[in-house]
């Protein structure tokens, strides 16, 4: 049955809570923004059905951090689920953040893979977590191109992909080199027999609200909860874009399209 009603959702990334609350990486503080943020959420005029964090809750795999975060999130009015990002661990993330409804997906656990359903669509959390020697790439192993081929079939519902790592190039020397999910065009070609109701692949990882559409399907990022990074065509290196402010995205599922808005807010 094709879907009447709207489904909105804030779209997250990249908070990067540590320990404490004095804790800071590039002269900001990301549990203030991450407080901050939640505020703003739960304030919003338009009530979200749900959160989705696509990756690095925390800086480091700590106990304390994801228990740190877990109860500065708790928080939210709605739910959240969460995607498996470069610094995160899959098993810290089931252990330590509640998450919504969902249903586990694939038999790796060392994978945080899931799916979930609201009001008729369909959304699909994919691991792409590679070995620490490729890191911060990412890469998806063959369990998880399954998974997304089983779920992108031409036939079924509205379908939405949540993963930390953008598959498509951004035309950014650095990135391009050091932060794709390197098979991410087999990702793309399992992905393209349901372009006709794929709503869109939300993924984190860059720091940046950014936008690709290839073939038809929709790609998008959304600015670090935090602290961004510069992504300008000819940057070799690492750099930081620290004249913008923290973000989050909402976004609209509409029976007939989907609508993006991103937002800042001032660091606290």
């Amino acid at each position: 049955m094709v879907p009447t009603e709207t489904v909105y959702f804030v779209h997250i990334s990249d908070t990067h809570i540590g320990t404490t609350g004095d804790y800071h990486l590039r002269g900001h503080y990301p549990l203030s923004c991450t407080r901050r943020l939640v505020a703003i959420i739960n304030e919003l005029p338009q009530r979200p059905d749900f959160v989705i964090h696509t990756g690095d809750v925390v800086t480091d795999p700590d106990p304390d951090a994801y228990s740190f975060a877990a109860a500065n999130l708790a928080d939210l009015n709605v739910p959240i689920y969460y995607v498996n990002g470069n610094h995160d661990r899959a098993d810290d993330i089931r252990s330590y953040l509640p998450m919504g409804p969902k249903t586990d997906a694939g038999s790796d656990p060392e994978r945080l893979a899931y799916t979930f359903e609201v009001k008729g669509y369909r959304f699909l959390v994919l691991d792409a977590k590679g070995p620490e020697s490729m890191d911060p790439q990412g890469l998806l192993p063959d369990s998880q191109l399954d998974l997304a081929a089983a779920e992108a079939q031409e036939d079924g519902p509205p379908l939405v992909v949540f993963v930390h790592f953008p598959v498509q190039p951004l035309n950014s020397l650095w990135m391009d080199d050091n932060m794709l999910i390197m098979n991410g065009q087999a990702l793309h070609e399992a992905l393209l027999p349901a372009r006709g109701r794929l709503r869109g692949v939300f993924h984190g990882h860059v720091h940046q609200s950014m936008q690709t559409i290839r073939d038809g399907i929709l790609y998008a990022s959304v600015a670090s909860a935090f602290s961004q990074f510069g992504a300008w065509p000819d940057d070799i290196t690492t750099t930081y874009d620290l004249d913008h402010d923290p973000g989050y995205g909402f976004v609209h599922l509409m029976p007939d399209q989907t609508i993006v808005h991103q937002h800042t807010f001032l660091r606290p």
